[in-house]
């Protein structure tokens, strides 16, 4: 199989584009510009759409109005872009649309600036727009993964009808690995009978979040809902490396987690018997993977870009059964193998 030397913003658009990616619109921000570089790039050569759009508000809808139509389509943004999207991921959850939605996750709040973070873990994780509504986010800790990412992302939305992310943080999308691309993948889910075709002999097809009555909007809120469970069930994924006998346990994602690894093997040869837990999607977070790893742990150390947001979540689940501390790092720092060590040795 053939190799190729990408950068994970450029891979993530190459992933989309083997899924059958027809439509990119976006505004370009750093660290994700990338991606909007080489969208406009190889879409257009391909036969497909590219358009830079006056801003990311308009991006968002522009992609509402493609994923109307059936259309796999897909925008990318970091943090402060993808906080003015989040009205329209929003409105793409309500109506039941999907789409692939690329977060390249700067340091923040407001602008901060162009270094990586993993601080949108929470706006990500727990919905960011208005209202009762849920998204899977998965997290790339590989450009290889940015590519295989994109291609799931667009099969999950499709099966559920509801806006897919990638959280990838800076290090992630800037990054540059070896990759191969899937040389016999097919599509899922291509009937989409609830598409709007423009044929004027088709049934009348409406995609709205307009719901006037309150009982209807209940209604309708609860069949998400329904959805949205099924989703917390079947779609939790984690990586779990040396975890079996381990009693130190590291918890991260993204390209901490690469760290993290780097510490488990460390470690090990001090003999100390660690493990790593990694969530792959972060949400639904992978509580039933991780309740089962941690039977037998005498530690946990959560290690993430931010100040404790995954963190918290691992404490809710884990209580007070074990004792848990954070390595969190803020402002664009990453966080050294080093500073992990001095952690837990």
């Amino acid at each position: 199989m053939a190799r190729y030397f990408l950068k994970g913003n450029e891979a993530v658009v190459v992933g989309a584009l083997v899924a059958g990616c027809e439509s990119f619109y976006g505004y370009p921000i750093t660290p994700a510009s990338e991606i909007a570089h080489a969208a406009s790039e190889y879409f257009p050569t391909l036969g497909r759409t590219f358009l830079q759009a006056e801003s990311e508000l308009a991006s968002i809808n522009m992609v509402y109005g493609a994923a109307s139509t059936g259309q796999r389509t897909m925008t990318a943004s970091s943090s402060p872009g993808i906080s003015l999207m989040c009205e329209g991921i929003s409105y793409m959850a309500g109506c039941e649309l999907p789409c692939l939605v690329v977060d390249i996750m700067r340091a923040g709040p407001g602008l901060g600036n162009i270094g990586a973070e993993q601080s949108d873990y929470n706006q990500l994780t727990k919905g960011g727009g208005h209202g009762d509504y849920l998204t899977i986010v998965l997290a790339p800790n590989s450009v290889q993964e940015m590519i295989d990412f994109a291609i799931l992302g667009f099969d999950l939305a499709d099966k559920y009808r509801n806006p897919v992310v990638i959280a990838a943080d800076g290090v992630i999308g800037q990054m540059m690995e070896s990759v191969s691309f899937p040389e016999d993948y097919t599509p899922l889910y291509q009937d989409k009978p609830w598409a709007l075709t423009g044929d004027k002999n088709s049934e009348r097809r409406l995609h709205t979040s307009i719901y006037i009555e309150n009982d209807e909007l209940e209604a309708h809120n609860m069949r998400l809902q329904e959805k949205f469970s099924r989703m917390k069930a079947a779609e939790q994924r984690a990586e779990e490396y040396m975890t079996e006998d381990a009693e130190l346990l590291l918890v991260g994602y993204g390209s901490v987690s690469r760290q993290l690894k780097a510490v488990v093997n460390n470690v090990r040869q001090r003999g100390v018997k660690a493990g790593l837990f990694r969530p792959v999607t972060i949400s639904p977070f992978p509580a039933v993977r991780l309740e089962k790893c941690i039977r037998g742990k005498k530690r946990i150390v959560v290690a993430e870009m931010s100040s404790g947001q995954l963190h918290y979540d691992v404490k809710a689940l884990v209580g007070n059964d074990i004792p848990i501390s954070l390595i969190g790092k803020l402002g664009g720092n990453l966080i050294e193998e080093e500073s992990i060590l001095r952690e837990v040795l």
